[in-house]
């Protein structure tokens, strides 16, 4: 009997690449590049459940209230990381995003963020897009 793998709701992964700009003068990937990725890897959950055309006719954007990131394994520039970011909970006003960022399997780094949608015009935050709360609730 198979086992099926269960998805985290809106989980994305995507190659990470690494820069020669990235590396530090340690020769390892500087602490800024992972913020970087982890916006790559959030743009990208957000292209394929709420793009960016949605979010500007609907009048709000995304902003990110606050990262946290935990630096378990140092990346090298002939390392080939692999992102993966998932909504780990969707409320009113928050959205709440996990993160693993692993190299050959073994995690480099952990992150989490959050954030908020708000207003383009007033810049105060709003609830959550029902189109979004709503494939959020199907996946989860």
């Amino acid at each position: 009997m198979g086992t099926t793998i269960q998805k985290q709701p809106f989980e994305i992964e995507i190659h990470l690449p690494v820069r020669t700009y990235d590396i530090d003068f340690a020769g390892i990937v500087n602490n800024i590049v992972y913020i970087r990725w982890l916006e790559d890897l959030r743009l990208e959950m957000l292209s394929l459940h709420f793009p960016l055309g949605e979010q500007i006719k609907n009048g709000i954007m995304p902003v990110i209230v606050q990262t946290k990131i935990d630096y378990k394994h140092p990346i090298k520039i002939s390392d080939l990381p692999i992102g993966k970011m998932w909504m780990q909970s969707m409320e009113a006003l928050r959205w709440h995003v996990s993160a693993v960022i692993s190299v050959n399997g073994k995690t480099a780094a952990l992150g989490e963020q959050v954030g908020v949608f708000v207003n383009l015009q007033s810049k105060k935050p709003v609830r959550m897009p029902a189109e979004l709360r709503h494939k959020y609730q199907l996946q989860h």
